[in-house]
């Protein structure tokens, strides 16, 4: 094994510590400091495991920032950037939100359902595709409807557009 990749006694890798001590350095060294790490740590663990957050790795993480594992628990459950169940490698976020609805986000919502074959909040069973749960609103209101695939926004959607973002996805 890589140095990168070698697990330490907490469950993490060198370059994870590395990666959440190099957050925690944002902010103040105190326990309070510690708990704002908690999200940023879960980001880093997300992506090493998959797109999702194995309790193992949930433990861990509140090993190395010294507290109780129920404050990590709350959070990868709190927030919807965080997955923990398995998930498709890719996340695709529909805006279902007012002015997204008004431009036909139920519709988009309908097709790539339909074109996936999968409901909102489902993986596709060969796992690159995850429809999360609706999305309040993704903030691109100029451009709806819209929708966010991992970190990259696509508006103006239109079931051609969806199956050219959809196909290109590894």
């Amino acid at each position: 094994m890589s140095e990168t990749a070698e697990p330490l006694t907490a469950g993490l890798t060198p370059a994870e510590c590395q990666q959440i001590d190099q957050w925690l350095k944002r902010f103040p060294d105190t326990s309070e400091g510690r708990r704002s790490g908690i999200i940023p740590a879960l980001h880093v663990i997300q992506h090493n495991s998959g797109g999702w957050l194995p309790q193992a790795r949930l433990d861990a993480v509140a090993e190395y920032l010294g507290m109780a594992p129920a404050r990590v628990y709350e959070v990868a459950t709190f927030y919807g950037m965080f997955e923990v169940k398995p998930a498709g490698r890719h996340k695709v976020s529909i805006c279902t939100n007012i002015s997204c609805m008004l431009r036909g986000s139920d519709d988009i919502v309908a097709y790539a359902e339909k074109k996936l074959g999968i409901r909102l909040g489902e993986s596709t069973p060969d796992g690159r595709i995850q429809l999360k749960r609706e999305e309040e609103c993704l903030a691109a209101c100029s451009g709806a409807p819209m929708m966010q695939v991992d970190e990259e926004y696509y508006t103006d959607l239109t079931p051609e557009k969806i199956d050219q973002i959809l196909d290109e996805l590894e």
